[in-house]
């Protein structure tokens, strides 16, 4: 297949942004396959700080991590990915070269426990001041969800309106897929 699925498209695209040695951000957990991903892109050199406002994915998050050894190259943080400013430190801040976002809900637990637009965009808005020149932030925007129509509007607005002088967005879907397939925004930092 030429075209990637939306999951395959999102780690193709941390792939070419991280380097061993990297600061990355997994700012919704879920069941930690991305934080896992991204521990391992970064290396023993880098770091992951991992959010969710989930206790439940936070420990799967954590057990998945613990199985592959590599728990130590992740910090976990049981919090909104709103507060990643507060939560990270200072001396990494200046040097977060990706993040990525699963909107949505966690996948097998309660529908009604979802990502909202004020806390992803107060995250992206606040990422946008911490990343590295040429870093990423790749969002896989699931919008089939109450709540989720909502979300999507608010974010599309929010992005078309960076400035394109200090950030490219590319926006990536299948758009004759039905049932409102998920898609990915894509904000590199120039």
């Amino acid at each position: 297949m030429i075209l990637k699925r939306i999951l395959d498209y999102s780690h193709t695209l941390m792939e070419q942004s991280l380097n061993k040695g990297d600061i990355a951000i997994d700012a919704t957990c879920g069941n930690g396959h991305d934080t896992f991903f991204l521990a391992e892109l970064v290396g023993e050199e880098g770091h992951v700080y991992g959010f969710d406002i989930q206790l439940k994915a936070i420990q799967n998050t954590e057990k998945r991590l613990i199985e592959n050894s590599i728990e130590h190259r992740v910090t976990l943080n049981h919090d909104s990915h709103s507060r990643i400013k507060e939560v990270i430190p200072e001396a990494h801040q200046q040097n977060i070269q990706a993040a990525i976002f699963n909107l949505g809900y966690l996948p097998g637990s309660d529908k009604q426990v979802v990502t909202t637009p004020d806390e992803t965009i107060t995250s992206v808005d606040k990422l946008l001041t911490l990343l590295k020149q040429g870093g990423l932030i790749v969002l896989v925007v699931y919008h089939g969800h109450p709540g989720g129509k909502e979300e999507k509007a608010a974010l599309m607005e929010y992005v078309t309106s960076l400035d394109q002088k200090n950030f490219r967005v590319l926006q990536y879907g299948f758009i004759n897929q039905k049932n409102s397939p998920p898609f990915i925004i894509a904000i590199e930092k120039q």
